[in-house]
């Protein structure tokens, strides 16, 4: 009996496996984010946004070179997240969707997911649009902000977890021209979006 009782346990392991696992794998995807964040602040970057032929899917510009957008990129690439290719493939999908700005007639992976305006219609579509707001607390770590800089240059930046001294707001990881930073410019500039993309690496053919 009391083996019977032992594989009917066993069986049901095997069969039901716990749903609590992918709900944990949701909840820490933020920290994991943010700690590819922080992370980008200690690579030495220059600022270069000039086109560059890239591999797909998981090309990448120089290691040494980078925008704001790669800061984004390679944060998410670290937790084996390819917005090249995901921004690619929804480009393909739904190319009208996306700004015209460029003058493009069908998606270019060698440029598309380094653009701002690109990477807010992908997470307006994929991921959660939140409130844009003038309460720091309505910015949570792990949220991807976008702001317009004086010369109408789109900007983004990921919320992390460290506060500035008095902990009325997070700081934000971002690279606006010296490099990956992290810094207290969450209200500095104009918040055009609020986004949330708790994202999984896609599943791939092991073949």
């Amino acid at each position: 009996m009391l083996r019977s009782a032992q594989a009917f346990i066993l069986t049901a392991i095997i069969c039901f496996p716990p749903v609590v696992s992918a709900q944990a794998d949701q909840l820490s995807f933020p920290a994991s984010l943010i700690d590819a964040a922080i992370n980008r602040t200690n690579q030495a970057v220059s600022y270069n946004g000039s086109y560059f032929s890239i591999g797909y899917p998981g090309g990448d510009v120089p290691s040494h070179i980078g925008v704001c957008t790669d800061v984004i990129v390679r944060s998410y690439r670290a937790l084996g997240v390819d917005l090249q290719e995901l921004v690619h493939l929804d480009m393909k999908s739904a190319f009208d969707a996306y700004p015209s700005n460029w003058g493009l007639s069908r998606p270019d992976p060698n440029i598309d997911h380094r653009r701002v305006p690109n990477l807010q219609t992908y997470f307006s579509r994929h991921g959660e649009v939140l409130a844009v707001t003038d309460q720091a607390s309505d910015y949570k770590p792990g949220d991807l902000i976008t702001w317009m800089l004086p010369g109408n240059l789109p900007h983004i930046g990921i919320v992390v977890d460290r506060v500035v001294p008095d902990g009325t707001r997070h700081l934000i990881v971002h690279n606006v021209g010296q490099g990956p930073k992290l810094e207290d410019v969450l209200f500095d500039y104009k918040i055009t979006g609020h986004y949330r993309y708790a994202a999984q690496a896609p599943a791939r053919d092991a073949h």
